[in-house]
């Protein structure tokens, strides 16, 4: 009973948090939800932003399925990635070129010829 109480007010936030971004246009009010959430409810906090996830999964799934349909059902153009939150959005491109960036090659020192002494008991 408790779980579906938890899913329930979850969903009911997660709608009034996002309806109140496309209302308001302040990008930080899921964020500060969550953080509300957390500091009493870690349960909730997570049921909440898997809610918000959710959700803006959905938005961005039936967008590129309404532009395919636009488009005679030819291949839709590529979906953008998710942002990444708690950024601002003109930090997501440097974010997104740090995260592209090859990784630094480190040499691992070379095994010696013999192996760890094995422990029993």
């Amino acid at each position: 009973m408790a779980e579906a109480y938890v899913d329930r007010v979850a969903n009911e936030l997660a709608d009034m948090a996002l309806a109140d971004q496309a209302a308001s246009g302040d990008e930080t009010i899921v964020d500060q939800i969550g953080e509300i959430l957390g500091a009493s409810s870690q349960t909730l906090q997570e049921t909440y932003l898997t809610a918000v996830r959710v959700r803006r999964a959905e938005a961005r799934a039936r967008d590129i399925l309404g532009r395919r349909k636009e488009n005679g059902y030819k291949e839709a153009p590529k979906p953008k990635a998710a942002p990444l939150q708690g950024l601002p959005e003109d930090t997501e491109e440097e974010a997104s070129e740090i995260v592209d960036a090859p990784e630094p090659q480190t040499k691992t020192p070379a095994p010696s010829g013999t192996a760890p002494r094995r422990v029993t008991r």
